[in-house]
């Protein structure tokens, strides 16, 4: 049976809108992964798993003369944590009358902004959730700078083998305080204020998702971004644009029972440190005077 005269088809509103919308999203997955300076995305198949470690050096050999033979040194590398990763849908509706009020274009991109905030909120959500489960601590500081420089030398210490690149996170609140007396240059990717390099100490990333009061820190080489692809089968049986990356897939097409215009999106992302031992926990705690 031939297609009703004047129907909106999927290449009305697709590649272009779609296209526009892959990439916005690979954008912002791309500026939070230049903020942290993770090189590449690591792919991984539909439901496998991340493992976050720990380490500890089990024993402390004594030093040998010349000649005589070297004790080992035992390292265990323990799991602490697991989590499963999976190829994330968002859908959303745009109506006839939304369409007819609005122009084609305004109307999608309407409801589109808020799919993409969706998606790249729940991305952040879990990669804080995943730095929180952190298991090292640092000495607390009387103040935001204070516990920096504390948290700074806990990171240190522990990638001592490497030229570490020190990454904080903390409230809004803690860094307002410390704007009372200061002023700071703020940058933004995917969502959140960060400073490139703040006192010396390391990247300052301000999220609301961090308890204020609280500083947790880790080296920007114990952080990692994960994927699952979305392929060339899946892509073509749903009819998905797809960035070369194969982060995320976007497409558009009628829903002609509901009057309107369907934006399906997927992708798979999370960002998660590596060793969750090496992630250090700092508490702001004031001098009582």
């Amino acid at each position: 049976m031939a297609i009703i005269t004047n129907t909106t088809i999927t290449t009305d509103v697709d590649p272009a809108i779609s296209i526009d919308y892959a990439s916005r999203l690979v954008e912002n997955i791309d500026a939070l992964r230049e903020m942290l300076d993770i090189a590449a995305m690591k792919p991984i198949r539909e439901g496998g798993t991340i493992n976050m470690y720990g380490l500890t050096r089990t024993n402390t050999p004594a030093q040998v003369g010349e000649g005589d033979e070297i004790p080992l040194t035992k390292v265990q590398r323990k799991l602490i944590k697991s989590l499963t990763i999976s190829l994330k849908k968002y859908r959303r509706l745009t109506t006839a009358e939304a369409i007819i009020r609005d122009g084609r274009e305004n109307a999608i991109n309407e409801t589109d902004r808020k799919l993409i905030s969706e998606a790249r909120k729940e991305i952040k959500t879990a990669f804080m959730a995943a730095v929180q489960t952190g298991t090292g601590t640092a000495t607390a500081g009387a103040t935001l700078q204070a516990q920096l420089a504390n948290n700074w030398a806990a990171v240190r210490a522990g990638f001592d083998d490497i030229d570490a690149s020190p990454v904080h996170f903390v409230h809004p609140t803690d860094v307002a305080n410390y704007l009372g007396t200061a002023q700071i240059s703020l940058q933004t990717a995917f969502g959140m204020n960060y400073v490139a390099d703040f006192l010396g100490l390391g990247s300052l990333v301000i999220t609301n998702a961090i308890t204020a009061g609280k500083v947790w820190s880790t080296a920007k080489e114990n952080l990692a971004g994960y994927y699952v692809p979305v392929d060339s089968e899946v892509a073509e049986l749903f009819g998905l644009t797809v960035d070369e990356s194969g982060l995320v897939g976007v497409c558009h097409g009628p829903a002609l029972d509901r009057a309107s215009i369907n934006t399906l999106i997927m992708s798979g992302t999370v960002f998660a440190p590596e060793l969750l031992d090496h992630v250090y926990q700092g508490t702001i705690t004031p001098s009582q005077s």
